[in-house]
């Protein structure tokens, strides 16, 4: 293979020429590698570079034979602990936190035959739809260097935009997975709740509202992930059924005809949303009529704010205990410069909850989710904007603001669309659309019934045969 062309394939057609033999994974790992050096000093999606350990599992021959054999890997740098490579949360608090242990989804990965090589950025500690930290500094959008490429998973997002790899790890409990992949003209696709392990470290986080998976450049990428990452593990709380076929066997399938509910405004009141974003789902739901999809337009099923209110509330007591509890192994309490000011007034306001009033947060937010489902059941999907504006500029997202007044007016406002998903535990995705006016990539999103992943590639699957988008490159490339 001439490495001209190494961006023309995604992680299935790279797993298929190394299979083949006509590329090794060598030579594969290290044009991953050249194009990371190349693009990051304008980026700046890399935390950590793990080269050495990345050549030598490419080299060895006993590197996995599975479906995504020498396809690089991105590990997000949040949560995931990697041996020996130290989980830093892109935080001060965890700079010399090195794991002696593997995460289950980790493991699966590598199993895969996929070769991780380095990690990428997240904004500290996870909570935001921008990529920027005081340890790392300003992630920037390959679309334009002037925006954000979205977050957290927006490490991920702009090296797989950028083309040094078709697919990264990426992590969801606000939109953390879909709100980058929109704003970088990619694949996001949100497992349901329970559907991939987070062991070993954690049974539970955020009441299943937090998950695993990547952005792609190509939905039969994210569908071939999943099938090699799903199933819990005996006692999880989360327990699910297996699909009946491989997730990978969607792609292309035909959905049938579907009855898709069509929302087309803000819930998040005195938010407006983007017209151009707007005129994209209407473009998308013509597409979708022509397909032989029933459209009804319907008013957005959840009532916002006390969702998000209730969600956060939850968030916060659950960072609190997360905060509480590490120093059992990082050694320390953290310090007032070890965390962000939005962090410690999270985890003040995580620590002035009774447990009454933290059990009855749960049960709140479980009552609104089964209502709002309930509604939504009528439905085979949902289609709506993933966001309701176009990619924000860098420092938007302004960690030293107190918690309540950085959910009320940056947070909670743009993550309308995707936060109730994760307090509901559904699962949803996110594909390009089109462009704005100025070149800056627009997602739609669709969501699914419990469970329903299949039926969400299925889509997804029609909509890239339909009106496909992997040929557009950013600027950055040129």
């Amino acid at each position: 293979m001439a490495f001209t062309d190494y961006d023309k394939f995604d992680g299935l057609g790279l797993a298929e020429l190394v299979k083949a033999k006509k590329v090794t994974a060598r030579e594969v790992i290290d044009e991953a590698i050249r194009r990371a050096e190349a693009v990051n000093p304008k980026l700046n999606f890399l935390s950590q570079k793990v080269y050495d350990e990345a050549r030598k599992r490419a080299d060895d021959p006993k590197l996995p034979d599975g479906p995504l054999k020498g396809v690089p890997w991105l590990v997000k740098e949040l949560a995931t602990a990697w041996p020996g490579v130290a989980t830093t949360n892109c935080c001060p608090y965890f700079k010399s936190l090195v794991p002696d242990f593997e995460s289950e989804v980790l493991k699966r990965i590598r199993a895969s035959g996929m070769i991780p090589f380095g990690k990428a950025t997240s904004p500290e500690i996870g909570w935001a739809i921008s990529t920027e930290s005081k340890m790392h500094g300003i992630t920037r959008s390959p679309w334009n260097l002037d925006r954000t490429p979205g977050g957290s998973s927006g490490g991920s997002s702009a090296a797989v935009a950028a083309r040094v790899l078709p697919m990264a790890e990426a992590s969801d409990g606000g939109g953390s997975i879909r709100v980058p992949a929109a704003n970088c003209a990619l694949v996001g696709l949100k497992p349901a709740r329970g559907r991939i392990s987070l062991a070993p470290a954690l049974a539970d986080f955020w009441y299943g509202g937090a998950t695993f998976l990547c952005v792609s450049r190509t939905v039969r990428d994210s569908a071939a992930l999943l099938d090699a990452t799903h199933g819990h593990l005996p006692g999880e709380p989360y327990q699910i059924a297996r699909p009946t076929r491989p997730f990978l066997n969607e792609v292309g399938a035909n959905p049938g005809k579907l009855k898709i509910a069509l929302v087309t405004e803000s819930p998040a009141h005195g938010t407006p949303l983007n017209p151009e974003i707007k005129q994209a789902v209407l473009d998308a739901a013509k597409l979708l009529e022509s397909m032989g999809h029933s459209i009804e337009p319907q008013p957005v099923p959840y009532d916002f704010w006390p969702l998000y209110k209730t969600y956060t509330a939850i968030t916060a007591a659950q960072t609190a205990a997360w905060i509480d509890g590490a120093p059992a192994y990082v050694g320390h309490t953290a310090t007032w410069e070890e965390l962000a000011p939005l962090y410690w007034t999270m985890v003040y306001k995580g620590r002035s909850y009774s447990g009454v009033e933290h059990s009855n947060h749960v049960e709140t937010m479980r009552q609104m989710c089964r209502t709002f489902l309930g509604k939504m059941a009528a439905y085979d999907l949902w289609l709506m904007p993933t966001v309701p504006m176009l990619p924000r500029g860098h420092g938007y997202y302004d960690m030293s603001l107190h918690v309540d007044e950085y959910d009320d007016t940056r947070m909670g406002p743009d993550c309308c669309f995707t936060s109730p998903f994760n307090a509901s535990g559904s699962p949803a995705i996110s594909v390009p659309f089109g462009w704005s006016k100025d070149g800056m990539p627009i997602g739609i999103q669709f969501v699914a019934r419990d469970c329903d992943e299949a039926g969400l590639i299925r889509i997804a699957g029609q909509i890239e045969q339909a009106k496909p988008w992997i040929d557009r490159k950013p600027p950055v490339c040129s």
